[in-house]
């Protein structure tokens, strides 16, 4: 049992009742290709004031993490705003994180997918002013990344919004990213809720006009596109964009309130994933995966069924600061030794919410050792001045 402080400011005893999930490789090949979205592990003993400077990576923990998540059959999205992409990760950071992500999975013997994503966030923003100036930070980015046989994830551009782009400043920089990519890339589509700076995305604040922009784009060059990962939190809006896609063109669910269904699809169309709650359910996502792949609609339920409060939980407003609850599950459960992110990003969220995140991993069995989760969670609420 342990004490733990609710939404209306009172301290309740909480009795834990999962039973956790033994992490295990997938029985069969899986019907979906799925990503996890995995962040990073500051090294806070090297870590030098760390809302100006570099972050410090505890590299051994990061990767073991990765091995982890590929152990389970799980395919990987490198460098992406789970890792704090342009909130506490540089790109000099990513680069040096996909290089050693690359080496890692070249060694794994279950041979797994790696995406990485590329962006402009090395470039100052009073340089990104215009189409060419955009289109050549991405190029350096992607360079760098293919170079290491990475496949591609064009990352939403704060740039384009903050220039004011129009749908052919959009087509003139995508057009040439996606016609020389080495790869079919994976597009990228970040609504607001998870980065502010993105609101208006593809020209246009209009989501049905922005999604017939983008929809013609891909339709261009279709062989070039290996899908769109599209964020909005609309499940609505995913089932109507997936069923007019080019027939081979995949839809990656980044959609962390509604993934159990679209993921399950409507019997004739269905999403993949390219999720950040992935990493933190990875056992639950994995065998879920699993029994859907062997036609068991019931497991597949069962398991994941749980996770989505958790998720919810994680992703709720200000979703952006969602990465605190994925660090936080991730010490939890052992695979880093503190509970400390890149530029201190871990007091996005305040107790209260950790306690939730704590109730929830427990019903949906994703503490892995629930002792020392208890341990920890109780060292945490101390220092929060919960007794």
């Amino acid at each position: 049992m342990i004490r733990l402080p609710t939404e209306d400011c009172r301290i309740e005893d909480y009795t834990l009742t999962g039973t956790p999930l033994t992490p295990r490789a997938p029985s069969r090949p899986l019907t979906r290709t799925a990503f996890a979205a995995a962040h990073v592990v500051s090294d806070p003993l090297r870590e030098r004031n760390p809302w100006d400077t570099r972050p410090a990576v505890d590299w051994e923990a990061t990767l073991a993490f990765r091995q982890g998540l590929w152990n389970q059959g799980l395919g990987l999205a490198e460098a992406m705003d789970t890792a704090q992409r342009g909130m506490g990760v540089d790109w000099q950071t990513a680069r040096e994180l996909i290089e050693r992500t690359m080496a890692s999975a070249r060694s794994h013997p279950m041979k797994p997918r790696v995406a990485c994503g590329a962006g402009t966030d090395h470039a100052a923003p009073q340089d990104l002013r215009d189409a060419g100036a955009i289109l050549a930070a991405y190029e350096h980015q992607s360079e760098a990344i293919e170079a290491v046989g990475g496949q591609l994830i064009l990352m939403a551009s704060r740039a384009f919004p903050a220039m004011g782009a129009g749908p052919e400043v959009y087509r003139s920089v995508y057009r040439e990213l996606i016609d020389g990519a080495a790869k079919p890339v994976i597009l990228h589509w970040l609504g607001d809720m998870f980065d502010p700076a993105l609101k208006g995305y593809w020209g246009s604040e209009d989501v049905a006009v922005a999604s017939d922009f983008v929809l013609a784009l891909i339709a261009e060059n279709p062989a070039k596109v290996d899908g769109i990962k599209i964020s909005l939190l609309d499940q609505a809006h995913e089932e109507a964009f997936r069923a007019r896609l080019p027939e081979g063109v995949r839809l990656y669910t980044g959609d962390d309130f509604n993934y159990a269904d679209l993921i399950a699809g409507d019997g004739k169309h269905y999403s993949h994933a390219l999720l950040g709650i992935f990493a933190a359910i990875a056992p639950a996502a994995s065998q879920a995966l699993d029994a859907l792949a062997g036609g068991d609609l019931q497991t597949y339920h069962r398991l994941l069924a749980p996770t989505v409060p958790l998720s919810r939980e994680i992703f709720r407003a200000p979703t952006r600061f969602y990465k605190a609850g994925i660090a936080f599950l991730a010490w939890l459960n052992g695979y880093q030794k503190h509970f400390v992110m890149p530029a201190g990003f871990q007091s996005s969220r305040d107790i209260v919410h950790y306690s939730a995140v704590f109730r929830l991993a427990d019903q949906a069995n994703l503490l892995a050792d629930p002792e020392l989760a208890v341990r920890r969670m109780r060292l945490l609420l101390e220092i929060n001045g919960v007794e």
